[in-house]
């Protein structure tokens, strides 16, 4: 039995060897090499540079307080129409802005609104009054960094140690020359009548220039001279008018704001006037001639030139027809004698160049 047993296994022995032997060999598994992942740099975004922009420039602002209407035709209105046209000049209101109190005739009021506007700020503030300077040189000092003018004047208050303070004055007794020789020989009466409003400043300038000129070409006219004691009141204006051509003057002039009073006399009567400060020429085309014309652009832009510069004061300034800030403008409704004009130009190219020397300009010193 054992023996049959035996035999038995030994067959099967042999059968599992040989298909062994015969199995396909399974190929061996070969394991990449683990390589390590590329780690790249993170992208980072990038803003283009900021642009840098400069803020606009600030515009430069000038206050003005002026002793009557902006549309006086004469003194405010000569200050008005200036800084209108520097505004134009530097380019509109984002370069340049002002701005004008009128009709400012009390004093007191006046020192109020110039210390309002030295508190908001403004680069220069301008008193446009020879009755403003007391209350100046009290206000000036509580603003160093604020630059002040007034006029007409050459008084900057350098003796009271005061310097932000501009001055400037019209020669006017150059255009009343001219103006008063102009009168005089137009005037038929040998009468020419003056109104002025206080016998002072640039008015009184003008009244004696213009009886200056007048007797320059009539060795003995009759210039009557009244003085009203206002600057506003256009009433004594008009009865100082009325007075003179009562005494026979033909031809009258005047000074101050309240002119308009005696123009409209004077043009109810046919009377002929000469104007000065601003051009007046409107107000009665028949009987107007010419009127010497304040042309402030002369001084302010310079003056506006130092503030910018950091000077803020300490210098005076004058008008004269040499330098162009005054003119003297004929009505061209006003049919003028060519030997009348002629005579005019000459005087005004004479006074330029210093060959006719006026002794109201002497006397003024």
């Amino acid at each position: 039995m054992k023996t049959q047993k035996f035999l038995l296994v030994v067959p099967l022995l042999l059968a599992a060897v040989l298909m062994a032997a015969c199995a396909t060999p399974t190929p061996a598994t070969t394991v990449a090499p683990v390589v390590p992942a590329v780690t790249e740099a993170p992208v980072v975004a990038t803003e283009a540079p900021p642009v840098v922009t400069e803020a606009p420039a600030k515009p430069f602002k000038v206050a003005v307080v002026a002793p009557s209407a902006k549309n006086d035709l004469a003194f405010s209105q000569s200050m008005y129409d200036a800084l209108v046209n520097i505004q134009k000049e530097m380019g509109g209101e984002s370069k340049f802005q002002f701005a004008f109190t009128e009709n400012m005739f009390n004093v007191d009021d006046a020192n109020t609104a110039i210390r309002d506007y030295a508190t908001q700020g403004y680069d220069l503030v301008i008193a446009h009054g020879s009755q403003y300077g007391a209350g100046l040189a009290e206000i000036a000092p509580d603003f160093p960094k604020t630059a002040f003018a007034w006029g007409t004047t050459v008084d900057t208050f350098k003796d009271k140690g005061i310097n932000n303070v501009f001055a400037y004055e019209a020669r006017s007794e150059q255009g009343g020359y001219v103006l008063g020789l102009m009168a005089a020989m137009l005037s038929k009466s040998h009468v020419l009548g003056e109104i002025g409003p206080i016998e002072t400043g640039d008015a009184k300038l003008y009244i004696d220039g213009f009886k200056e000129g007048a007797e320059s070409q009539d060795p003995k006219p009759n210039v009557q001279t009244l003085y009203t004691g206002s600057f506003s009141d256009t009433a004594k204006f008009a009865e100082a008018a009325n007075t003179q051509m009562s005494a026979g003057a033909d031809v009258l002039t005047g000074s101050s704001q309240a002119v308009v009073g005696a123009i409209g006399v004077a043009k109810d009567k046919g009377v002929l006037w000469f104007g000065t400060q601003s051009d007046q020429s409107a107000l009665a085309p028949d009987i107007v001639v010419a009127t010497q014309v304040y042309d402030w652009t002369v001084a302010l832009k310079d003056i506006i030139a130092k503030v910018q510069g950091g000077t803020l004061g300490g210098e005076a300034y004058s008008l004269t027809l040499a330098n162009g800030g005054m003119k003297i403008v004929f009505n061209p409704a006003f049919k003028l004698p060519d030997d009348v004009k002629k005579a005019a130009d000459d005087a005004i190219k004479a006074i330029s160049d210093g060959t006719i020397k006026i002794k109201a300009a002497e006397a003024s010193k």
